[in-house]
């Protein structure tokens, strides 16, 4: 996030910078309306316009993978509290707290709801 950041600013700056050295008026014309303006002024506007289109178009897709990301975060908070639970299921039976590659592992494979 920090890097896009100073990405950003750093094409602002050459695009200020470009814009400065280009100081010669022009006219823009589209269809029925007519802008008089310097270079640096249109070139500006352009690249101000350019980063608006880019904001609109990318934040869906932004809010979109941070709704997925919290339903990830809650998904993994609820699988972790019901292997909590089966671990002290096993504990209370007595066969022992859970160690990696023992039996145990895949009896609370078995007992673990499955969730898609």
């Amino acid at each position: 996030m920090q890097l896009t950041i100073l990405i950003g600013i750093a094409l602002a700056i050459v695009a200020v910078a470009f814009a400065l050295q280009n100081n010669v008026p022009v006219t823009v014309t589209f269809l029925l309306w007519r802008f008089d303006s310097t270079l640096a002024m249109v070139l500006l506007l352009a690249v101000a316009i350019g980063a608006l289109i880019v904001a609109f178009l990318s934040t869906p897709s932004v809010l979109r993978l941070q709704w997925q990301a919290a339903r990830q975060r809650k998904q993994i908070a609820a699988l972790e509290q019901s292997r909590d639970e089966l671990q002290a299921q096993l504990r209370r039976l007595g066969t022992g707290a859970a160690r990696p590659g023992t039996e145990t592992d895949s009896a609370l494979a078995k007992m673990a709801p499955r969730r898609p």
